[in-house]
């Protein structure tokens, strides 16, 4: 009886590690990784799994879009506030989408990515290359993309922007609408809780989505695959570590918060994106994390979906590097003046890019054609690795949302710092179940006062 009892406490901790989203991952993502290498047929097979996963994440994006956002201007006192705290967001992603290419666009010319590998465009397959049209990168087509043909139709589609619209627009009219609209303020409140409760049975299946993915990756390419473009792939990934570390871990630091601390509070998201590769998959997960880290939920409801269309540095990073290489690699040598042009074509091309696996490459196509110096052809190069070189971005794509999250709010005054430093001074659990933002830590729709 007493060994009994004894047995199962020392079996307690081990189960209770299983249990945590982040072990299951990791498991699902070593044992991906043996059956892509050993049984690369069965492999290829498993790619439903992840394309299943993103599916099911995506499917429940627009509502969880709609409830933060629609609520929390709706109990907002001062509606002003809410167009401020707009212009703020979009003032820091473009002075960080801005530093993030210039940093790309300086370590491609130091380390002289491409350089010396002459390649004849006329030689490489364009077929893999996606089909871009220049109307597609058009200011106009943009914003004729944010307005939805109709209210109903921006919940069906992929385009966060035109979610983040109308909740806007509907929250203004419920907050002007008075005591008659009280009831169904109550009621999308209520929904609230249940949109979130379905984002945490999502969450559980993360580890077939995991396995599916990296099984897929493995069997496809194969470890030698990485060889060719190696050089690059090691320059982008020590570029991400440098931005990571200096520039977010010094925006932190002036918050006067660790960046260590906030992504091992994140790190079911962060495990979970570099296994899909996708951004939207962990969106839902990043809302409900911030606002009980202390983040007021207007500034929450509006920083975190406008940031996964507007704020992908790491995928700024990548469209200056990738394009340089490109260039190089078939002996197009841009001048500096040339190159800060491509900059601009990019800070406007990269804007409302839905933060899905492969949306990088689309942009950078796009952004080459309308460039015009450098033949679409070339990216043929960089298809092969476009997989892993997107393990970065949506890293940093990720984790750059959640610092500029802490900035605005901070800004705002709308951040809880000793709850921030409480929450990530502690080593606690991650939210596998996900509570709705109306309870998190006992606010009140609005955010923090």
């Amino acid at each position: 009886m007493s060994r009994s009892t004894t047995d199962q406490q020392r079996t307690r901790p081990g189960l209770r590690l299983l249990r945590e989203l982040w072990v299951q991952v990791i498991i699902a993502a070593i044992l991906g990784i043996a059956v892509g290498l050993l049984f690369p047929g069965f492999g290829r097979a498993m790619q439903p799994l992840s394309d299943w996963f993103i599916a099911l994440v995506k499917m429940i994006v627009a509502p969880v879009i709609f409830c933060v956002v629609t609520t929390g201007i709706a109990a907002m006192d001062n509606v002003r506030r809410v167009g401020r705290i707009g212009v703020k967001a979009i003032g820091y992603f473009v002075v960080f989408s801005l530093v993030s290419m210039l940093i790309g666009l300086v370590v491609a010319n130091v380390f002289r990515l491409g350089a010396g590998m002459h390649i004849d465009p006329h030689s490489l397959d364009a077929g893999a290359v996606p089909k871009t049209s220049s109307d597609a990168t058009s200011f106009t087509a943009f914003v004729s993309s944010i307005i939805p043909d109709t209210m109903f139709s921006a919940f069906t589609s992929d385009n966060i922007v035109a979610t983040l619209f109308i909740s806007i627009v509907f929250g203004f009219a419920l907050n002007l609408g008075g005591a008659r609209v009280e009831p169904l303020a109550r009621g999308i409140q209520s929904l609230s809780d249940v949109v979130f409760r379905i984002v945490s049975w999502i969450m559980r299946t993360a580890p077939f989505g995991t396995f599916g993915a990296l099984a897929a990756v493995v069997s496809t390419y194969g470890v030698s695959s990485l060889k060719q473009l190696g050089y690059l792939i090691l320059v982008f990934a020590g570029t991400c570590v440098l931005y990571i570390v200096v520039v977010l871990g010094g925006i932190m630091r002036a918050c006067k918060l660790r960046l260590l601390p906030l992504m091992r509070y994140l790190k079911d998201e962060l495990l979970i994106v570099l296994s899909t590769c996708s951004s939207e998959s962990v969106l839902p997960q990043v809302v409900a994390k911030l606002e009980r880290l202390g983040v007021g939920r207007t500034v929450v409801g509006i920083t975190i979906p406008a940031g996964f269309s507007f704020n992908l540095d790491g995928s700024a990073v990548y469209l200056t590097m990738g394009s340089l290489f490109v260039a190089e690699a078939v002996d197009v040598h841009l001048s500096w003046q040339q190159q800060l042009v491509m900059v601009g074509i990019m800070m406007l091309t990269s804007k409302g890019t839905a933060g899905v696996a492969g949306g990088a490459f689309v942009v950078l196509a796009s952004s080459i054609t309308a460039f015009g110096h450098v033949p679409l052809a070339a990216l043929a190069l960089i298809v092969g690795i476009d997989r892993i070189l997107n393990e970065g971005r949506v890293f940093i794509n990720v984790l750059g949302n959640a610092v500029a999250a802490i900035v605005v709010g901070k800004w705002e005054n709308d951040f809880d710092a000793e709850q921030a430093t409480a929450t990530l001074g502690h080593r606690a659990a991650p939210v596998a179940g996900v509570p709705s933002p109306a309870g998190v830590s006992g606010s009140q729709p609005g955010g923090h006062a």
